[in-house]
């Protein structure tokens, strides 16, 4: 049996063109000059070879980089172990893998965001993608950066952002509960160093006005040990509470924990929302109210932006829609 036949090099190239290896690949990667004759000999020789040029030895050449970079901030390095951050990963896996193009995960530790920095002056890196952005975290990016680095969340004149309308989600959650009969709803909120929770907060505060009813607000911070303790915090508070707005799934998947060890129903004595709509929030028991967080779409647009070197661009923000099930 003939073993295979191996597939031509940048070698086989240069040979048959009559010119250096050095050469070929500059008229291959379009990088540098080459006198039109050459350009012309070496293109015809890949042409009759079949020769591909590897994406990753391209991207070397062009100084274009070979991994995309996903850029965690956070107070500790637990913050990789949120499940978004996974989504996050895939998805960008998905759009750089037939570019030849890897993925790489990085914590951005708060207090040392010159790692930005540091970041960019790496040959390899092809871009970065922001995840748990904040002020200070843009004000960090180095210009060196533009057109390469997305944020999934807030943006800048320099980082171009794709972000969830979590403000309208929420807003739509606390109507729906209101439209239902609940009257004395509160929230648990997310982080609040992370802008996305404040939006949050914004919409719960606008619906509440406007219908006449006051707020009552515990901070959490998208867990789900913060959610069974914020829910015990507003009993203990208010003890009348008829409904929960929780920032997140997580959260209020331990709102639920923690009503339900006290002996509160659910929906019954207190309706409970979430936001995401992760998969498990059709599986709990109740079912979770929620609103949609197309966390996949979100970064697969980030990262082909970034990959196109098309990342300075007017923000895009991708709409939330309420998931109604049997916790409210």
């Amino acid at each position: 049996m003939p073993a295979p036949q191996r597939a031509p090099t940048l070698v086989d190239v240069a040979r048959a063109a009559g010119v250096s290896r050095a050469t070929a690949s500059r008229v291959l990667a379009s990088n540098g000059y080459a006198a039109p004759h050459t350009r012309d000999r070496v293109t015809a020789a890949a042409d009759r070879l079949g020769y591909v040029p590897d994406p990753a030895a391209r991207a070397l050449v062009r100084g274009t980089g070979v991994r995309l970079v996903m850029v965690v901030h956070g107070t500790s390095p637990r913050a990789l172990d949120d499940p978004y951050v996974d989504q996050v990963v895939g998805a960008a896996a998905r759009v750089c893998g037939p570019h030849g193009v890897g993925v790489a995960l990085h914590w951005l530790p708060t207090r040392d965001l010159t790692q930005l920095r540091r970041l960019a002056e790496q040959r390899g890196v092809s871009g970065l993608i922001l995840v748990n952005t904040t002020p200070s975290v843009l004000a960090a990016v180095p210009p060196a950066l533009r057109g390469r680095v997305a944020s999934l969340g807030v943006g800048s004149p320099l980082v171009a952002s794709f972000d969830i309308d979590n403000g309208g989600g929420t807003a739509a959650l606390v109507e729906h509960l209101y439209a239902t009969g609940r009257r004395r709803i509160a929230m648990i909120s997310g982080s609040r160093w992370l802008p996305c929770a404040g939006r949050s907060v914004r919409a719960y505060r606008a619906v509440m006005r406007a219908a006449g009813l006051p707020t009552r607000l515990v901070r959490g911070d998208f867990t789900a040990d913060r959610g069974r303790a914020a829910a015990r915090e507003v009993l203990a508070r208010w003890p009348d509470t008829d409904a929960i707005v929780g920032a997140s799934d997580t959260t209020s998947f331990g709102v639920i924990s923690g009503l339900s060890r006290d002996g509160v129903q659910v929906p019954g004595d207190i309706a409970v929302t979430g936001f995401d709509d992760t998969p498990l929030a059709a599986m709990t028991t109740p079912s979770l109210t929620t609103s949609t967080h197309p966390v996949a779409g979100i970064a697969t647009a980030a990262a082909t932006a970034v990959l196109a070197g098309d990342a300075v661009r007017p923000p895009m923000l991708f709409p939330s829609r309420p998931v109604h099930r049997m916790s409210g």
